[in-house]
C-alpha cells in the first residue's frame, strides 16, 4: 500500500499543479476549489486499496471519474481508470475484466456524445489504445503471479510431503528398535528366568550346577545390558563413553546363539549351510531374530527335556530364486496356540492349502514382519512329528 499511496499522491499533486495553473475545467474556467479539490481526492484515494479490493476500488473510480471527466479536472482520472483495468486482470480475472472494459467503452461514447468539441475518432483511438495497453500488462503480470502462486503451492506440498515422509521414516525406526529390544530383552529375560528357577531347585542337593546357572545368568545379563545400552546410544545419538561399536549379531553369530541356548538347558542342534557370509545385512539381521525368537520359545514353552534343530541353508533355482530357508524345530509338547489359515508373505494367494500361521504374541508379530518386510514368508504351527516348528524363507536380494 505504500507504493500505490505514493502514487496516488503524484497524482493528486499533478491534478492540484493544473488547478492551480488555470489548465483544468471547461473553457479554461475551472470550477470553484471545493468542488474539483474533493474530487481529485476522491478520485485518487481508491487506488490506494487496489491490491486488497480491486473490484471496489475500480468502480469507485470508475464513478467518480465521471465528475472527474464531465469537470476536465485534470489527468488522473484516465491514469486512474487504466491502473483500476490492470488492477482486475491481475488479481480477480478476465471476466470481470471484460466487463470493466465494456464500461469504459460505454463511458468514452456517452463523452463522445456529449462532447462536440473533442474529435471523436482522437477519443475512440485513445481509449482503445489505452486499454489494449493496460489489457496486455495485466495479462503478462497475472500470468506471472499464477506462476508464482503455482510454485508456492507446489513448495508447500512438497514440504507437507517430506514432513509425513519424516514422520513415517520414524514410526519405521521406532518399530524397528521396538523388535529389536523385544528380541534382545525377551530372549535374555527368558534365558535367566529358566536358569534362576533351576538354581533354586538345585541349590540343596547340586552347588555346583546352582553355581553354573548363576554364571549363564550373570552373563546373560551382562550381554543384554551391553546391547540394550548400544540401542539406547543409537537413541541419543551419542557414540558412548570411547566404548567401540559393535555391528547388529547376523547369520555368522548363530553358532554363538546355540551355545548360550545349550547353556540354558536346552540341546540345540545346528546346521548352517554355505553361502551366508555375503547376505545382505538386514536379510542376515532378520534369520538371527527369526533364530533366536524361534529357540526363546522352545525354551519357555516346551517343556523340560525338550531338544531343538535348527536348519539354515541357501537354496536356489530358476523357480524360488536365491532364498535362505529357516528351519527351527523342537520336539517338546509346547503350547499350541489357536491357529488361523491365513496366506502369510508376498506371494500372491494361490489355489493351494493356505498355510498355517499363530495368531498373536509379539515375538511372533516380529518374526512375521522381519519375514515380510524382504518379501518372505513365515510359518509357524506344530511339528509334523510332534513338538513346534518356524519355516521361514527369505529371499536373498529384494524384488525391484
Amino acid at each position: 500500500m505504500a507504493g500505490d499511496t505514493l502514487l496516488a499522491v503524484v497524482l493528486l499533486f499533478i491534478d492540484f499543479v493544473l488547478f492551480v495553473g488555470g489548465s483544468v475545467g471547461t473553457e479554461n474556467h475551472p470550477p470553484p476549489w471545493f468542488i474539483s479539490l474533493p474530487i481529485d481526492v476522491a478520485m485518487v484515494v481508491p487506488l490506494v486499496f487496489r491490491r486488497k479490493k480491486p473490484l471496489v476500488s475500480a468502480y469507485v473510480v470508475y464513478f467518480v471519474a465521471i465528475a472527474h471527466g464531465a469537470l476536465s479536472l485534470g489527468f488522473s482520472s484516465a491514469a486512474a481508470l487504466a491502473m483500476s483495468l490492470y488492477s482486475i486482470l491481475v488479481y480477480i480475472g478476465r471476466k470481470q475484466g471484460l466487463i470493466y472494459v465494456g464500461a469504459l467503452v460505454l463511458l468514452t461514447g456517452v463523452e463522445v456524445f456529449t462532447d462536440k468539441s473533442t474529435p471523436w475518432l482522437g477519443n475512440a483511438l485513445f481509449t482503445a489504445f489505452g486499454i489494449a495497453l493496460c489489457w496486455t500488462l495485466g495479462e503478462f503480470v497475472g500470468a506471472r503471479r499464477a506462476y508464482q502462486l503455482e510454485v508456492e503451492a507446489r513448495l508447500h506440498l512438497l514440504e507437507t510431503e517430506r514432513d509425513q515422509a519424516t514422520r513415517i521414516a520414524v514410526a519405521e525406526e521406532r518399530g524397528r528398535i521396538a523388535r529389536e529390544l523385544h528380541d534382545v530383552v525377551a530372549h535374555s529375560v527368558s534365558v535367566m528366568v529358566v536358569q534362576a528357577d533351576g538354581a533354586a531347585l538345585a541349590l540343596p542337593t547340586n552347588p555346583e550346577l546352582a553355581g553354573r546357572a548363576l554364571h549363564t545368568i550373570s552373563e546373560t545379563g551382562r550381554g543384554a545390558l551391553g546391547e540394550l545400552r548400544r540401542l539406547l546410544e543409537v537413541l541419543r545419538g551419542d557414540h558412548g563413553d570411547g566404548e567401540p561399536r559393535v555391528p547388529q549379531p547376523d547369520a555368522n553369530a548363530l553358532g554363538e546363539l546355540a551355545e548360550r541356548m545349550r547353556g540354558a538347558g536346552v540341546p540345540v542342534d545346528l546346521e548352517v549351510g554355505e553361502g551366508l557370509t555375503d547376505l545382505p545385512a538386514g536379510v542376515s539381521l532378520g534369520i538371527y531374530r527369526i533364530v533366536q525368537e524361534s529357540l526363546t520359545n522352545t525354551l519357555k514353552h516346551a517343556g523340560t527335556g525338550a531338544r531343538a534343530e535348527v536348519r539354515v541353508h541357501r537354496k536356489g533355482d530358476s523357480k524360488t530364486g536365491d532364498v535362505v530357508e529357516v528351519l527351527v524345530r523342537d520336539d517338546g509338547a509346547g503350547r499350541a496356540r489357536q491357529l488361523e489359515q491365513v496366506t502369510v508373505g508376498a506371494a500372491a494367494p494361490s489355489k493351494k492349502a493356505p498355510r498355517l500361521q499363530v495368531a498373536g504374541g509379539n515375538g511372533l508379530i516380529g518374526m512375521r514382519e522381519r519375514a515380510n518386510v524382504y518379501g518372505g514368508t513365515l510359518e509357524v504351527g506344530p511339528a509334523p512329528a510332534g513338538g513346534w516348528q518356524v519355516r521361514a524363507v527369505l529371499p536373498v536380494k529384494l524384488a525391484p
